[in-house]
């Protein structure tokens, strides 16, 4: 990673950090620059104590794999994320959500890199100033190297409670978001101070998006907004970035006139 990053300083050259992709939309011009897709795989117990584990993970872990682990191993928390495409890094990014988990609740540490120097520093789960979607790894002046997070023991009996949970979490996103062709979510909820115009203070931007008909109607070329879900954005074989974007912005010129706010991407 540090050989990678002193390469593209050399060369004068923008980086991007890439995960598996799964919330990303990358432009119809390309990206010109460097991508680096972190290959840092390995997961390590750090700490045992009597009732919870510190477990590391490389960044370059795939989210479900790691659940996987945990499971495996009688440690239980991530399974709350199941089904979420991404990596480790990608996750920490986001601030990983579902529902009224974030993952900022289970990480306690982690090592990032800084984007100009190289140096790889261990910082603690404030450095992040997490908030929803939001982390400072968006700042782009540090890459997520590992995280460590801190999981509750558990016996033979919660761990395969945990693992039905794991299941059905899967099972019930697998029937209510499409899986193929998008990148998930694509507005973020509001906060209760964007919505105090309204006349319900929902904080569920899917709510609004529903109330203005879009659901498998509103299109641009083979971009359609999802029958399954409003807030996700299916492409149907040929779409381009430019048609997703130009689709997005009608959802949110259509919210506004309706609801005089306006739905800001993930």
């Amino acid at each position: 990673f540090q050989q990678v990053l002193s390469f593209a300083h050399q060369k004068n050259l923008d980086q991007f950090v890439l995960g598996q992709g799964a919330n990303v939309l990358i432009a119809d011009q390309g990206f010109d620059g460097l991508i680096i897709r972190p290959a840092l795989k390995n997961i390590e117990v750090v700490a045992d104590f009597e009732h919870t584990v510190f477990l590391k993970a490389g960044s370059g872990v795939v989210f479900h794999d790691l659940i996987q682990f945990c499971l495996n191993h009688h440690l239980l928390g991530l399974e709350e994320f199941s089904g979420i495409p991404g990596t480790v890094g990608g996750s920490v990014y986001i601030n990983l959500h579902y529902y009224e988990f974030l993952l900022e609740q289970f990480l306690v540490s982690a090592e990032v890199i800084n984007q100009q120097t190289g140096q790889i520093i261990t910082v603690d789960k404030h450095w992040f100033n997490f908030g929803y979607d939001r982390s400072a790894l968006q700042d782009k002046k540090h890459f997520l190297i590992s995280a460590t997070f801190e999981l509750k023991k558990a016996t033979a009996v919660e761990t395969a409670y945990a693992q039905g949970r794991h299941f059905e979490i899967i099972r019930h996103r697998q029937r209510r978001y499409p899986t193929v062709g998008t990148c998930g979510s694509f507005f973020q909820n509001f906060s209760e101070q964007d919505v105090v115009k309204t006349d319900k203070k929902l904080i569920y931007v899917a709510y609004y998006l529903d109330q203005i008909g879009v659901k498998g109607e509103l299109c641009v070329g083979d971009a359609i907004v999802s029958h399954q879900h409003a807030n996700m954005i299916v492409n149907r074989g040929k779409a381009t970035s430019d048609d997703i974007i130009k689709l997005a912005q009608m959802m949110q010129e259509k919210v506004w006139q309706r609801f005089g706010i306006v739905p800001e991407p993930e």
